[in-house]
């Protein structure tokens, strides 16, 4: 095939991670008779009925998500997870790529690893622009996603999550949430973003002030910038001035924390803030999700200042 008529066909591939539909070929003058020469020379590959890889091998994960964006068909968006991640969101992961498609469209046939979902809401104006891949906004992604995930943490923890990693703005996520009404979950949603514009930005944040509350505890100071014993710069996740002065540190341990390494890292960082002046106490993120008034309890015990009842 002459390099002229091989232009076009690469300067779309190259648009969309090497992935191609039969109808996009065509339209380029690559016809269903030349596409099989390149696929029985294992130059290209077959990814789904309709679409193709200019590239032999496994695909990337962004190959994946154009794959299953192309088999949608027209309108078709990149949801969920996978749609944060094009945004930028890490630690994440999820094994299924999540895609909606036009409630007027047929669902397309599935594919391993791709879940299809009609939706009768405006597609063109939750999608996001300026970007290659179809894909809705960061704020209906997380929000939808929310709606729909088994876990009301999960869901909470995701809210947070794009919000810790600068994704977007409990502001924005707050006016999306009025526009895409009535959504499952609205309530405790508006909450929790709630609770994150009023400063709480992790889950684990948002675990401690809801425990301080009902606990009457007053709120700790976050984010405390201190020097450990080398002299590095250290930030501590909360803190109570205790009667005399002294500084009562609560250090909240994530499930990462359970890697030997980690904890090694952890106890060293402990040792380095140590001091005179500090009583540093440590409790899981578990424990605060499940056993909250055990950690309240034992937080009172140690002296940390309470919340006085209005009259």
């Amino acid at each position: 095939m002459p390099r002229t008529q091989q232009e076009p066909w690469r300067r779309l591939a190259i648009q969309q991670s090497g992935l191609l539909t039969r109808r996009q070929l065509a339209e380029v003058g690559v016809d269903r008779w030349a596409v099989a020469h390149h696929i029985k020379a294992e130059r290209w590959q077959e990814v789904a009925s309709d679409v193709i890889a200019t590239t032999t091998g496994e695909l990337t994960d962004r190959q994946r998500r154009w794959a299953a964006v192309l088999h949608g068909g027209d309108g078709a968006v990149l949801s969920g997870i996978a749609a944060l991640e094009e945004a930028g969101l890490q630690r994440w992961a999820r094994p299924d790529i999540e895609v909606l498609i036009p409630y007027a469209s047929s669902l397309p046939r599935s594919r391993p690893g791709v879940i299809y979902r009609r939706t009768t809401r405006n597609l063109a104006l939750l999608r996001q622009r300026g970007v290659d891949l179809p894909r809705l906004k960061t704020e209906p992604s997380a929000l939808l996603f929310a709606a729909r995930e088994r876990s009301e943490r999960s869901a909470v923890g995701l809210l947070a999550a794009v919000n810790q990693q600068h994704l977007t703005s409990p502001a924005l996520l707050l006016e999306c949430l009025s526009d895409l009404a009535p959504l499952r979950r609205a309530k405790t949603m508006r909450v929790v973003l709630e609770e994150i514009a009023g400063g709480a930005q992790s889950l684990g944040e948002i675990d401690i002030k809801r425990m301080c509350s009902k606990h009457r505890i007053a709120a700790p100071r976050r984010q405390v910038r201190r020097r450990d014993s080398g002299g590095r710069q250290r930030f501590t996740d909360c803190e109570w001035v205790l009667a005399g002065g002294r500084a009562l540190i609560l250090e909240v341990d994530g499930s990462f924390h359970m890697d030997a390494e980690q904890w090694e890292d952890d106890l060293a960082r402990q040792r380095g803030l140590s001091a005179p002046d500090r009583l540093i106490v440590r409790c899981t993120t578990r424990e605060l999700r499940d056993q909250p008034e055990l950690v309240a309890r034992d937080l009172i015990a140690l002296g940390v200042p309470r919340t006085v009842l209005s009259k």
